[in-house]
């Protein structure tokens, strides 16, 4: 999984060679060449991999010293590249990684405005939950079409749009054909288990995977109007008959 991962991402990042497009006022426009991209990634052991793979380099200066978020940067094919990771919980002295909405909402817009506008796309990978009703399966790897909330309950008709939060991604039909990855609606949560109202919820998001950062990170780059989507491997079967926290550490 490890090498699927590190290898799929490294492919995205060469998007010159595809044709991503990109919604913007009901139209399809081609993007154009992409020179700087950041790609957010939230636990330090799933981005370790990809930051050797490219020789990336720690950048202790990009963040505010304030804030436990860690950026590694470098070149990769004349494409400047730029991983965040959300760091670890002082907080509350766990020690533990930051996942989650908050950490995810904070570390993508603090690296959006470091890099004044010139970000071209923004990648949010990393491992999530798949739904075996549509067919999903451990490994396989998901570009997405649009992220959405399945906790945010707010029952206040103007609040309902705001809860659910839909955010398009960018359309990356042929980068997904030229990967083997399949496509899908990202449905996020901040809780890893799920319950019956939450079931509920991720049905009506349409969704094929589930994580605990996407929608909040696609919010954050709406606010820059940075394109992004996620690339999301599966690791566990949210529909399935095992615990998600079983099949995660497998």
């Amino acid at each position: 999984r490890i090498f699927q991962f590190v290898f799929v991402i490294s492919i995205s990042c060469l998007s010159a060679a595809f044709a991503l497009k990109m919604t913007a006022g009901g139209e399809q426009k081609i993007a154009t060449p992409i020179k700087n991209v950041v790609i957010a990634i939230a636990m330090e052991a799933e981005a370790a991999p990809f930051v050797s793979h490219l020789g990336l380099e720690m950048d202790n200066d990009f963040f505010p010293k304030e804030v436990p978020f860690k950026a590694f940067r470098g070149d990769y094919e004349g494409c400047k590249v730029t991983v965040i990771t959300n760091g670890k919980d002082t907080v509350h002295g766990t020690g533990v990684d930051n996942v989650g909405t908050v950490p995810a909402a904070m570390a993508t817009f603090l690296a959006l405005q470091k890099l004044n506008n010139t970000c071209d796309l923004l990648i949010n990978a990393g491992t999530c939950g798949g739904f075996k009703a549509k067919g999903a399966g451990i490994g396989d790897v998901y570009l997405t079409t649009a992220v959405a909330n399945h906790d945010r309950r707010i029952p206040i008709p103007d609040f309902v749009p705001y809860g659910i939060g839909r955010v398009d991604s960018v359309v990356a039909t042929q980068l997904a054909k030229s990967i083997d990855a399949k496509m899908g609606v990202c449905t996020t949560a901040n809780s890893l288990d799920k319950h019956e109202v939450d079931e509920l919820h991720m049905k009506e998001n349409d969704a094929s995977v589930k994580d605990m950062e996407a929608a909040a990170i696609a919010w954050s780059c709406s606010l820059f109007n940075t394109p992004h989507f996620g690339v999301k491997s599966v690791t566990d079967i949210v529909d399935g008959d095992k615990p998600t926290q079983e099949e995660f550490f497998k």
